[in-house]
């Protein structure tokens, strides 16, 4: 079978192609989503070779759901599956109300390995903590996204221009653009390990440590623990749902 799998965050749209294996990735700015957008986009599956039998989604945009939903089923007259359709419980025992809980967040520990521990970090328009213990999810943390925040601060602070956050070694800055690159990356770097730390601390187990969403690579290095990296681990999760529910 070959299924299109789709993440719409607030700032990015993914959609993976896969047919056997990943064979096409797109990246659409979510302001950006309409129907010329997706027609343009996936005029590729229109093929016969390419024909999609299935599409499944995970969105923490509801508006944009609707849209995506509508596209298909008016072009190709496809169902579009959101992962909180499906019954859950074959994948992960989730230790509260799965309706409080970003489909997004839910892919992510459908993704992981489950019989092992994890802390899935995932950098996208808000940074969240997601603790999940041999398949089995017991909710996290959720913090401001790195991007947002330094998006609020040059909107607000007049004297501040824009700049692009990048691996900083220096602490004290000699200027303010110095200063703010520093203070995001240190600063971040401190929130993350302290709530790492709280996190093995409150659970008095080991984990796995996952980063993945755009800005992972930034601070891999930078932590006091060892971590991975898997920018596809929202999709990994898509798609053990779609195997699972449509070829079983």
């Amino acid at each position: 079978m070959n299924y299109l799998l789709i993440d719409v965050g607030n700032t990015e749209t993914k959609l993976y192609f896969y047919k056997k294996t990943i064979d096409k990735k797109l990246f659409i700015k979510s302001k950006l989503i309409s129907e010329k957008i997706l027609r343009n986009k996936l005029s590729f599956i229109l093929k016969k070779k390419n024909k999609v039998d299935k599409v499944i989604l995970s969105s923490v945009v509801p508006k944009l759901t609707k849209k995506i939903k509508k596209f298909f089923r008016s072009r190709n007259n496809l169902k579009v599956n959101e992962i909180k359709d499906f019954n859950l419980k074959k994948y992960l025992k989730i230790k509260l109300n799965k309706k409080y809980v970003g489909s997004d967040r839910i892919a992510n520990a459908i993704g992981v390995d489950k019989y092992k521990n994890y802390i899935v970090i995932d950098f996208g328009t808000a940074t969240t903590f997601d603790v999940i213990i041999k398949n089995q999810y017991y909710g996290g943390l959720i913090s401001p996204g790195v991007k947002l925040s330094l998006e609020s601060l040059f909107t607000k602070a007049s004297l501040i221009n824009p700049i692009k956050l990048k691996k900083i070694k220096a602490v004290v800055g000699k200027n303010t653009k110095e200063a703010v690159r520093s203070g995001f990356f240190w600063g971040y770097i401190g929130l993350i390990n302290n709530i790492i730390k709280l996190i093995l601390k409150n659970k008095r187990k080991k984990f796995d440590i996952i980063l993945t969403g755009g800005l992972a690579h930034l601070f891999k290095n930078s932590l006091d623990y060892k971590v991975k990296i898997d920018k596809d681990l929202t999709m990994l999760g898509l798609l053990k749902v779609a195997k699972e529910e449509y070829e079983q």
